[in-house]
């Protein structure tokens, strides 16, 4: 048995987009995060001109203090050494100036950077977390949610560290090789030239080297997001694992794909071992030649081409930075074009379009978002099919009505529509064809956010957010005092457990609620669906799971609750829906027949009598 938990393939360069029109249309979407926060930036921006400024006085005062050091040496002419001592002093406090400058000035420019690109990315997290809540449950049906959120998460953390890192550190280099270029130039043409004969070399190392370690580091990423996924869903579904005892499965399962990672990460290492050694080897060949030919011009007078000692020390260490700069430019740029890779995929989910609301603000009155639903629901000829499986027809020509204040139970055979029609009457999904009624007005013509606040639904496994028990119960009325909560905990039964804990109300659920029994969890659901207040309620078996003892308490709560207001219950077991006022009974997506409890038995043939027979035989045994 082999589950597969692979990502999309994906070519090796997939994360890195050219600087071609569409690159440039993600560099303005990735900097244009930044515009909120540009202040910061151009302060930043100015804060390292003046220290790439600095970083290159300090070759020229390390060669002049070399100079002042080895003056009239070799020369046979007696040295002022209090002259020579002052001129060291001079130049010495000189670049503790200028060093410590250069430290204040860094320290304003990085904590500038980090103000404007932790801004910008808290901003972008922001607004990818509020499309996220919001696009349609199409968008998630058709995505494996460990994947999206591990591959989201890569993205807004290499864009952050673009942000603030990157692309500080490119422009500090940019200005690193401008500068030292110039200055050695104007230092020695001659050995200028010599030492530029030797870059096309590492240039087209790191060129040919760099590309294949891309696509590696990308391979192995998307490898390791595989493997987070695994851990996402064996925690997630940690009681099926222990359950049908498949630890070791899962663990070789994980194994297999660490083991995948590890490969491609290892060959990733020697590939960048290679290049690091290849090009630490050409920087230090290079420099070794250039103190080679630089000798040669020491022996010259300097108006026949020459060098002075200070002037070759000077040479030397532009070269080292012209070198550093050169090295790490290639690195910081695929780094941007990555980054610029990553705007693009997180832009195409805020691109999305989110779940449709209804009316506008500006076409919806206000009476729209106040209005109290008396709870008349109506199907008139539903038809719909998933959009991840568009050719599954789930609900074929759905039709029925439940009165304001009624029971209407929802039963059927596994597969027949049923949990369907529960997505649609929350308008998760829009179907198809056909119209969903609240009190006969269609229920697009509602904003979403309006008619869902008079929905509530207890579902079959209830899920509790890590927090205490006051704020899961809250949940169903963000805002609801203290007296409130207290009062639904206490018409759901649910006081009496909550009080007999330490911290009461204030005790924490666990994750998703593991803390708590499945009896417990279900009064903390109903609880929550009292504070609601809906005109609307959705039981979607909500006491199946439950034992006979807990069932009994749920359902008691469960009456309250279902008191005065439009009740539509989903459920297998047939003895929970014998009260209800009406049951339309489901099969292949259709109605296959409607009736109260008596009605439906009472006609031998009819697949709602065959489903009774069956179960309350069972029952019986």
């Amino acid at each position: 048995m082999k589950r597969s938990t692979s990502a999309p393939e994906t070519d090796a360069d997939a994360d890195r987009v050219k600087f071609d029109r569409e690159g440039l249309k993600g560099a303005r979407q990735l900097f244009g995060y930044l515009n909120r926060f540009r202040g910061y930036f151009i302060a930043a921006l100015c804060a390292m001109a003046v220290t790439g400024f600095l970083v290159l006085l300090f070759p020229l005062l390390m060669g002049d203090l070399f100079g002042v050091a080895i003056q009239s040496s070799g020369s046979g002419e007696k040295i002022d050494v209090a002259h020579v001592l002052a001129q060291r002093d001079r130049i010495a406090l000189i670049l503790v100036g200028v060093l410590l400058v250069q430290a204040i000035v860094a320290y304003f420019r990085i904590t500038w950077f980090a103000r404007a690109g932790e801004g910008a990315v808290a901003d972008l997290r922001r607004e990818v977390y509020g499309r996220l809540v919001r696009l349609p449950m199409s968008f998630y049906g058709e995505r494996r949610v460990g994947e999206l959120s591990s591959r989201l998460a890569a993205d807004l953390t290499l864009i952050c560290d673009t942000l603030v890192k990157t692309t500080p550190q490119l422009l500090r280099q940019a200005i690193t090789l401008v500068g030292s270029l110039v200055m050695i130039f104007i230092t020695s043409l001659k050995l200028s030239l010599f030492m530029l004969a030797c870059l096309p070399v590492v240039i087209l190392a790191i060129a040919l080297v760099g590309r294949k370690i891309r696509g590696r580091s990308k391979l192995a990423q998307d490898q390791m997001a595989e493997s987070n996924v695994i851990v996402q869903e064996t925690l997630q579904g940690i009681t099926d694992v222990k359950a049908f005892g498949n630890e070791s499965y899962e663990e070789a399962r994980y194994d297999s794909a660490i083991t995948r990672y590890f490969g491609t990460a290892m060959q990733t290492a020697r590939a960048r071992a290679s290049f690091v050694s290849f090009i630490i080897f050409v920087m230090f060949g290079v420099i070794a030649l250039i103190v080679w030919y630089g000798s040669g011009l020491l022996a010259l007078p300097v108006a026949e081409g020459g060098l002075e000692a200070s002037q070759f020390f000077q040479f030397i260490l532009y070269t080292v930075f012209l070198s550093g700069a050169i090295g790490s430019l290639p690195e910081a740029i695929s780094d941007v074009q990555k980054a610029i890779g990553a705007t693009q995929r997180v832009r195409e989910i805020l691109d999305d379009a989110p779940e449709a609301t209804g009316p506008t603000a500006s076409s919806s009155s206000a009476s729209d978002k106040a209005v109290r639903l008396t709870g008349d629901v109506s199907l008139e000829d539903i038809h719909f099919a998933y959009p991840s499986r568009a050719d599954v027809p789930v609900l074929r020509g759905v039709s029925f009505t439940c009165q304001a204040g009624q029971r209407v139970a929802i039963v059927g055979p596994s597969g027949a529509g049923k949990s369907t029609l529960i997505a649609l009457l929350l308008r998760l999904y829009d179907p198809n064809s056909g119209v969903i009624r609240f009190d006969g007005r269609d229920a697009r013509e509602y904003p979403l956010d309006a008619l869902r606040s008079q929905m509530a639904m207890v579902p079959q496994e209830v899920l509790l957010f890590g927090g205490s028990i006051r704020e899961n119960i809250a949940y169903g009325r963000i805002g609801a005092s203290d007296e409130e909560i207290v009062a639904a905990a206490k018409q759901a039964n649910a006081h009496d457990f909550i009080e007999s804990f330490p911290e009461g109300y204030d005790t924490a659920v666990g994750d998703r609620g593991v803390k708590l029994s499945g009896g417990q969890r279900q009064r903390i659901a109903i609880a929550r669906a009292i504070l609601a207040d809906p005109a609307v309620l959705i039981l979607d078996e909500a006491t199946s799971a439950l034992d006979s003892e807990s069932e009994h308490q749920v359902q008691e709560a469960l009456d309250l609750l279902m008191q005065g207001r439009t009740s539509i219950i989903i459920a297998h077991r047939l003895a929970t829906v014998r009260k209800a006022d009406c049951i339309v009974v489901l099969e292949d997506g259709r109605v296959a027949e409607t009736g109260t409890h008596d009605t439906l038995v009472a006609k031998p043939d009819g697949l709602y009598a065959m489903l009774a027979r069956l179960q309350f035989a069972h029952e019986v045994e």
